[in-house]
């Protein structure tokens, strides 16, 4: 089939194939560097520490190439296992008026002209924006429509923090279920997406789960394996408490009852269970945000909240059921002085809900997880963290 070139007149040969074709690689890749002065060496085991300082070039390392490869099927995974279970992804924004946590490390966002300007001056969306740190309540909203739904997407918390769990940028999965009363609904959720998905990357990247673990984490393959075969253990917030007390150590921070887990209790109460995967229920009512549900019991005050624990991470998934009744979401908000932030969210129960719940689990912190990475910065492909934002 011949094709002529208006412009040129030139008439070109068009030879139809029959085998698709696939351009072959160069032989030689084009460079202009002696390989000496290339950061990254040749048959030279680099540390991860060292190859973080190379955001562009640290992809074409084995342990980074490996990591996005696990990755990318890990995403894949996750998808899967909502789309097999009947959710409806959800697009949540990245640019919100909300607090979720209500824990004010967030980043407000404007223009740049507004940033030369007096603060007294008009937002650009009237309001102050900031980068979302949780889809969950825009979730919410979905689920009243849609029964499951889930997002997978940026997160994004402003805490002045360089430690090995902390990113300025993160990405979360987070899922809503419509009419689910108990939290174990909620905690056969986070299981079964925990062992599925695992299972997925265990068998669809067996060569580069094993660089991981043969290398950085000896032995994880198989405390992995033994934990998919056995259901995770379930204890309360008090119990935790009681555990952490009559600890032999000496811990930075005194667990107290009514105080939240800080990281070093979260890891002494994994290791007292048997380094597996814990679920922690029923947390201080104080404690915890003002959507998750009241249990109104006594004289200890508890929601229905529930974390999951792992081993060398700590906090992995955090979940509970929603407060869907009116008065109690309504006097809550008053006591907080919200009603008007939220008029919104109580407008989701005066106009009809059910019981519902979710919960949300840091895909950082999963990778460091499943691979035994024990700094959270190498399992993203361009870490964002306080006063480093390279590339």
């Amino acid at each position: 089939m011949n094709w002529r070139n208006s412009g040129t007149g030139k008439t070109l040969q068009v030879v139809q194939l029959e085998e698709p074709y696939l351009p072959q690689a160069r032989s030689e890749p084009a460079c202009c560097c002696s390989s000496e002065s290339f950061p990254l060496k040749m048959k030279e085991r680099h540390p991860l520490e060292y190859v973080r300082q190379f955001p562009h070039l640290r992809c074409r390392s084995n342990a980074l190439g490996a990591l996005l490869r696990i990755r990318s099927e890990a995403t894949a995974g996750i998808h899967s296992f909502f789309q097999d279970n009947g959710y409806v992804h959800i697009h949540t924004p990245i640019i919100t008026s909300n607090d979720c946590e209500g824990a004010g490390e967030l980043f407000q966002i404007g223009t740049s002209s507004e940033a030369k300007e007096s603060a007294e001056k008009t937002h650009f969306f009237n309001v102050p924006a900031f980068l979302t740190v949780s889809g969950q309540l825009h979730l919410e909203v979905m689920a009243g429509a849609f029964t499951h739904v889930f997002t997978f997407g940026p997160t994004f918390r402003a805490e002045n923090s360089q430690s090995r769990r902390h990113l300025a940028e993160f990405y979360m999965v987070e899922a809503e279920l419509s009419f689910t009363e108990s939290l174990q609904d909620i905690m056969q959720v986070m299981e079964d997406l925990f062992k599925t998905v695992t299972s997925t990357v265990l068998s669809k990247c067996p060569h580069d789960v094993e660089l991981f673990h043969k290398y950085i984490a000896p032995a994880q393959k198989g405390r992995l394996e033994q934990i998919l075969k056995h259901k995770f253990m379930i204890i309360s917030y008090s119990e935790a408490v009681e555990i952490l007390k009559q600890a032999p150590q000496t811990f930075t921070f005194k667990p107290e009852w009514g105080c939240d887990l800080q990281t070093e209790h979260e890891k002494y109460v994994v290791k007292h269970c048997g380094e597996v995967p814990v679920f922690v229920v029923n947390y201080p009512y104080d404690l915890k945000p003002f959507y998750m549900r009241d249990n109104e019991d006594g004289p200890q005050h508890t929601v229905a909240a529930v974390d999951l624990l792992v081993p060398g991470v700590g906090e992995l998934c955090g979940g509970s059921l929603r407060e869907e009744r009116l008065p109690f979401l309504k006097s809550r908000l008053q006591r907080l002085g919200l009603t008007d932030a939220y008029q919104w969210y109580l407008d989701l129960r005066k106009f009809g809900s059910v019981p519902h719940g979710g919960f949300g689990m840091g895909f950082e912190r999963y990778l460091q997880y499943i691979l035994g990475v024990d700094n959270i910065k190498d399992v993203i492909p361009f870490p964002r963290f306080s006063h480093s934002c390279l590339l």
